[in-house]
């Protein structure tokens, strides 16, 4: 991935703009009946209960990664739910079940947002939260309900100075050092979050750089072990976008669908269909990659 030139400071023109270009590339024109369109599964939009567009934006997301949905929909989750805090993944599999399998072209996510509301009281305020830490708190709660790992990988050296200086052995004095993170294994899923709000003491500033990232073959390989090099390419699946500033915004997303391979965008209950041209954007906030194509999630067989 690589950085371009800074975006004009205002991005919600970006917004404007991919709104106009997806009514024209909308494969379902706008003055037909509703009852007469397609509704393909996992392309469902959700209603915003206040606010909530950096919810809606997140659960599109994992809603597009086919292994996490198949996993709750085929009912696999129930065994190893924890009895103690069963109701985030509980809540989660029913919004996942009703945007895959559900024949509504918008649903509403009140139900989740309760559960996690309750462990967390700040995602039931009518307040704007940062995508980015729901999603943190949404893995980290799955984690904690199904006892899976969760993986989030940071490979940026870094350097060490003042009082994060190392003693060295060899001359008995504190020296800097460079540090580096590198992935042992790489995961089947990768998500990266692009840093796009600075705040240094009482400034503060939205980072609108163009980044440039690959829809298809990112090559991890220079920061895996070459030992564990199996599946060192990975294909953009998912895409959290955040238009405004730090006081105030907007998360769509875009998704690609594992029924028709192609890219649909979510903005809370519009949904629409998108070229692959219009996925790269300067207001991409966190970004879904996977090393493997997606199969079509199936429902458990009921008896």
């Amino acid at each position: 991935m690589t950085s371009q030139q800074p975006f004009p400071p205002d991005d919600f023109g970006i917004y404007y703009v991919l709104a106009e270009c997806s009514d024209h590339y909308d494969a379902f024109p706008a003055n037909k009946a509703a009852e007469n369109q397609p509704h393909f599964q996992g392309v469902t939009g959700l209603r915003n209960l206040g606010n909530t567009c950096y919810m809606n934006s997140i659960l599109q997301c994992l809603c597009s990664i086919s292994p996490l949905v198949e996993y709750f929909l085929s009912g696999k989750y129930i065994t190893a739910l924890q009895k103690d805090c069963s109701k985030v993944a509980t809540a989660f599999a029913y919004v996942m079940t009703d945007m895959w399998l559900g024949d509504s072209d918008c649903v509403s996510p009140e139900i989740f947002r309760s559960a996690l509301g309750t462990l967390y009281p700040a995602f039931t305020k009518k307040t704007q939260q940062d995508a980015q830490e729901f999603l943190i708190y949404v893995l980290n709660e799955l984690h904690e309900s199904l006892k899976k790992d969760c993986l989030q990988c940071f490979f940026q050296q870094d350097t060490l100075t003042w009082n994060n200086q190392i003693h060295c052995s060899f001359c008995e004095t504190k020296q800097e050092a460079a540090v580096r993170a590198s992935i042992s294994k790489a995961p089947k899923i990768m998500i990266f979050h692009l840093k796009r709000f600075d705040i240094l003491g009482t400034m503060k500033r939205k980072l609108r750089t163009d980044i440039h990232y690959p829809l298809t073959n990112l090559d991890l390989t220079p920061y895996i072990c070459p030992v564990f090099r199996k599946h060192p390419k990975y294909n953009l699946c998912a895409v959290v976008n955040h238009f405004g500033d730090l006081d105030g915004g907007h998360y769509t997303a875009f998704c690609k669908n594992s029924v028709t391979h192609a890219w649909f965008s979510f903005d809370d209950t519009r949904v629409s269909e998108i070229p692959d041209t219009s996925v790269q954007t300067a207001t991409a906030y966190l970004l879904f990659y996977s090393c493997q194509p997606f199969s079509i999630p199936i429902e458990k067989c009921k008896s």
